[in-house]
């Protein structure tokens, strides 16, 4: 009886994803463009909060300094590092003009999670004077992880989103520039690719894109909507701060697009355990996100709270899901047991169907987007790719009782990923 419950739970949440993502699938077809260059009295600053980085900076600030756009500058955020993560960005300093600065933090302020770092930098541009000269609202915030590489032409992109005056903040796609050394680095490249192309795209007709951590841009006077009394934030100190971030600027009545024309990259972890490691940050910083559903019932238009909200319940819905195989193989053993018994097989064509349809129908829809991002892949070779992609998603299974573990037993560090 147990089995049976399990079973036909796991498998009534998965029909419901199911209709679920073919609704968000329809609507990601239909684009929005924009065509204009990057207005010049806008300034984009570019916020790196670097922990350790010294491998993967350099090339990082390289790809922004070079960027095709005339008002901008980075700041990097030191966090306390003990490597050469400030000499890269001294270094950087004096070859680029002063387009490139540098906050160092010190203990034991330092090494408070990424939001408080960003916060940091955000307090240390006012009091530095560098934004006196500049409207907030003509101010535009990109955080940029210390690995992540943009787009020429992202500048370009991105602007054309802030022409509207209600616009808080435009998520650019995000790819693995190493997706060509494995297929663990595959098939996380082709996981960002669906999440943008289908989900955040879809996501701009119900008002509910989300901010990711790496390539999100903000208006600064959206920004500052969100700093409480006391001057604290726009950052909080969740484990995923950019979802907090996100659903507050919709709570306080601003617009968040995503942009399909520009992506920053970033390195793919080639390694199983940390993978598994940095996404139970990932699923610990969602179950500490469920504080925002009050926010979301009072503050967000329905339609857009319904997704939130749907959105928030996917730790819940996955941790549900993952007892699917275990059922499957307990009701596989309790038939192949009365099989024996019967003394003729009780196995029917359904046994083998069934599953197929409820795991890999989404398969073929993710195999054609995937194959119109990297078309040297091929269609064929994409829609293969995404059979192992469903399998590549039990990832979350392990990472989500990890991190439901660590939120029960009071761990709240944070889990950094390591660069190679």
């Amino acid at each position: 009886m147990i089995t049976e419950v399990m079973l036909w739970s796991s498998i009534a949440i998965i029909v419901m994803a199911g209709c679920y993502n073919s609704t968000l699938f329809v609507l990601s077809r239909r684009r929005i463009r924009h065509a204009r260059g990057p207005r010049a009295e806008r300034l984009y600053v570019f916020l790196l909060a670097c922990l350790n980085e010294e491998k993967v900076l350099a090339e990082s600030l390289a790809r922004i300094t070079s960027l095709p756009a005339g008002n901008f500058m980075a700041l990097v955020i030191d966090d306390a590092s003990d490597d050469r993560t400030a000499d890269i960005a001294r270094s950087a300093a004096h070859s680029s003009s002063n387009r490139v600065r540098l906050l160092q933090r010190r203990l034991p302020d330092a090494r408070k999670g990424k939001g408080a770092a960003l916060n940091a930098g955000i307090r240390h541009l006012r009091e530095s004077g560098l934004l006196r000269e500049h409207d907030p609202a003509d101010v535009i915030v990109c955080v940029v992880d210390a690995d992540g590489r943009l787009d020429p032409h992202v500048v370009q992109a991105v602007d054309p989103y802030f022409d509207d005056p209600r616009t808080g903040g435009t998520q650019i796609g995000v790819r693995m520039y190493n997706r060509h050394k494995g297929l663990l680095a595959r098939l996380q490249d082709m996981e960002f690719v669906i999440y943008g192309d289908i989900f955040q795209s879809a996501r701009r007709y119900f008002g509910s894109v989300g901010m990711g951590g790496n390539g999100q841009f903000m208006r600064l006077s959206a920004l500052d909507s969100l700093m409480d009394e006391s001057g604290n934030g726009p950052w909080s100190d969740s484990l995923t701060e950019d979802l907090d971030l996100g659903v507050r600027l919709i709570a306080r009545g601003w617009t968040n697009h995503h942009c399909t024309t520009a992506a920053v990259s970033q390195q793919a972890v080639l390694d199983v355990k940390r993978l598994v490691r940095q996404r139970s940050r990932w699923f610990q910083g969602h179950l500490q996100s469920a504080g925002l559903v009050p926010l979301i019932l009072r503050e967000v238009p329905t339609r857009a709270a319904v997704d939130l909200l749907y959105h928030l319940s996917s730790p819940v819905l996955i941790l549900l899901t993952s007892l699917l195989p275990l059922s499957f193989l307990m009701a596989t053993g309790g038939t192949v047991v009365g099989s024996v018994q019967a003394g003729h097989p009780l196995f029917s064509p359904m046994w083998i169907i069934g599953p197929y349809v409820l795991s890999f129908t989404a398969a073929y829809a993710y195999g054609w987007v995937y194959s119109r991002r990297e078309r040297g892949l091929g269609l064929v070779r994409s829609v293969l790719l995404s059979h192992v992609f469903v399998l590549y998603g039990y990832i979350w299974f392990a990472a989500g009782w990890w991190g439901l573990w660590r939120m029960l037993t009071g761990k709240q560090t944070w889990l950094k990923t390591a660069r190679t």
